[in-house]
């Protein structure tokens, strides 16, 4: 006879709510000692609520195994590597974790008076200087949240600028390879965006740059390292095309964790820049916050920053909030506090060890390069920095595209890369295995994607059906886009 197997939970988990049994709770308590007495009436019917209508009810043991069960299904970076490029998704020390939740920086409330927030206040300009001095600037805004975020304020600060010497101007060139946030930024600063194409080594070409650079033109958004993980190597050629026309250039600093010990912007002529500290000093990352955009400037630019600044008074820190050509705060209170504490902790512990990280970063991504360029085609022949992106051309020639590949490393334990990004790369594969994995790990996963690109060869279907084992099989995604499936109850 045979027995009936029970689906194991993992694969077919029920919501809490299906699961709910009537009666079962999740507590279990001894009988009243003492008269019961009507919440309503201790309390007042304004300070009690009615019992939840449909809330489920589930024993301890069951909840705990739900949540548990749940946990296991999401792939963390305690779990594995997260190859995505331009993301710079990378393991954070738990220390800096320990810092910021200790109690006097956890707890300190944004309203409470300057002289009970001098230490926070210590952090903020302490951060401000060591990210001044890994930038090769000379002031620091710590305000904005995230990256986009600080690209705005950058613009607006180089908006505000030309308008002090009478003319804003009506134009910003953004390259190919710029960060794709960056057209976005132009707009809203009430800017055109002019576009303009890399050369056949993934890098602004100065000549071309020179014909479009005019009186008209405010600025350049220059990633760099770019998208493609290139260095520009003519920068510093580039600046002076800028500033010959008056204009300035702004940096998108996002790839800083290629340069951070090695490099400094302002060494070669950037006027302005944004620093992404989830990616570079190793705060948190993903879900949409916390974060911090800083936006780094030149001592001309200093005066525009976000108001109120700090500024020290004999011994004390104080704001200060008269700064008549501040473009204005660009958000409530100062930043992400925790996420600044995070960071400083990851600067003080490496000190000129921050160099060395970004070496490590640099070794793990030409390691990788050289181990998967056999097999996938480089998209610029080009030294890689911190990232390298590959194209589909040889797979797609059997039929089989950069998110099919993606979609099968799923089944070899690893988080998909970047896909189709940048765009200006056909089928594009884009790697940062940023300075903390080791040598085992990217061992792993380069061997994952040679395996990948073999099967591809002698059975491409095995990677056009993946991945095979996930609890979802692989969906239709165009349908997925075009007539999505919502669910609403009021």
């Amino acid at each position: 006879m045979i027995k009936k197997v029970r689906q194991h939970p993992n694969q077919n988990e029920q919501l809490l709510f299906e699961i709910s049994s009537p009666g079962k709770t999740g507590y279990q308590l001894p009988e009243l000692d003492v008269p019961p007495v009507d919440p309503s009436q201790a309390l007042g019917a304004a300070h009690t609520r009615a019992e939840i209508e449909g809330f489920p009810e589930v024993s301890e043991v069951d909840a705990i195994r739900h949540f548990t069960r749940l946990s296991t299904w999401n792939y963390s970076i305690d779990l594995g590597m997260y190859p995505l490029g331009s993301c710079t998704m990378k393991y954070n020390p738990r220390i800096n974790e320990q810092v910021a939740r200790v109690e006097g920086l956890a707890w300190a409330h944004p309203y409470q008076p300057e002289s009970l927030a001098q230490g926070a206040m210590e952090i903020i300009a302490e951060l401000e200087g060591a990210l001044a001095e890994i930038t090769g600037m000379d002031a620091v805004t710590l305000q904005p949240a995230a990256g986009a975020h600080g690209e705005l304020t950058g613009i607006l600060l180089i908006r505000a600028a030309l308008e002090a010497q009478g003319n804003p101007r009506q134009k910003v060139i953004v390259p190919d390879s710029a960060h794709g946030t960056n057209p976005a930024t132009v707009r809203m600063a009430g800017y055109e965006t002019v576009n303009v194409a890399s050369n056949e080594h993934g890098m602004l070409d100065p000549e071309a740059l020179a014909k479009a650079v005019d009186e008209s033109v405010a600025a350049l958004m220059v990633t760099n390292p770019n998208t493609l993980g290139v260095f520009e190597e003519r920068i510093t050629e580039v600046a002076h095309i800028l500033h010959a026309k008056g204009a300035m250039v702004y940096m998108d600093g996002a790839n800083m964790n290629a340069l951070a010990g090695i490099s400094r912007p302002g060494d070669y002529g950037i006027d302005v820049m944004h620093l992404n500290l989830h990616k570079t000093f190793s705060t948190p990352h993903g879900g949409g916050g916390p974060g911090s955009g800083a936006v780094a400037v030149r001592r001309h630019l200093e005066p525009f920053l976000p108001a109120p600044r700090l500024r020290r008074a004999g011994d004390t820190w104080t704001w200060d909030y008269h700064r008549p050509q501040s473009i204005g705060r660009v958000r409530a209170f100062y930043g992400n506090f925790g996420v600044l504490v995070r960071a400083l902790a990851f600067i003080m512990a490496h000190g000129k060890g921050i160099k060395l990280a970004t070496q490590d970063a640099l070794l793990n991504a030409n390691y990788l390069r050289k181990l998967i360029e056999p097999h996938y085609d480089i998209a610029a022949q080009a030294p890689s920095m911190h990232e390298c992106v590959f194209s589909d051309r040889r797979q797609a020639a059997r039929g089989v595209h950069t998110g099919s590949i993606a979609k099968r490393l799923i089944d070899y334990g690893f988080h998909p890369y970047t896909v189709s990004f940048p765009l200006i790369v056909e089928g594009a594969m884009m790697i940062e295995p940023t300075e903390t994995e080791s040598k085992r790990e990217l061992d792993l996963f380069a061997d994952a994607l040679i395996s990948i690109a073999k099967e591809i060869e002698e059975n491409p279907q095995i990677v056009l059906d993946a991945p095979h084992s996930t609890r979802t099989s692989r969906v239709d995604e165009v349908t997925a886009a075009r007539k999505p499936v919502l669910r609403w109850q009021p």
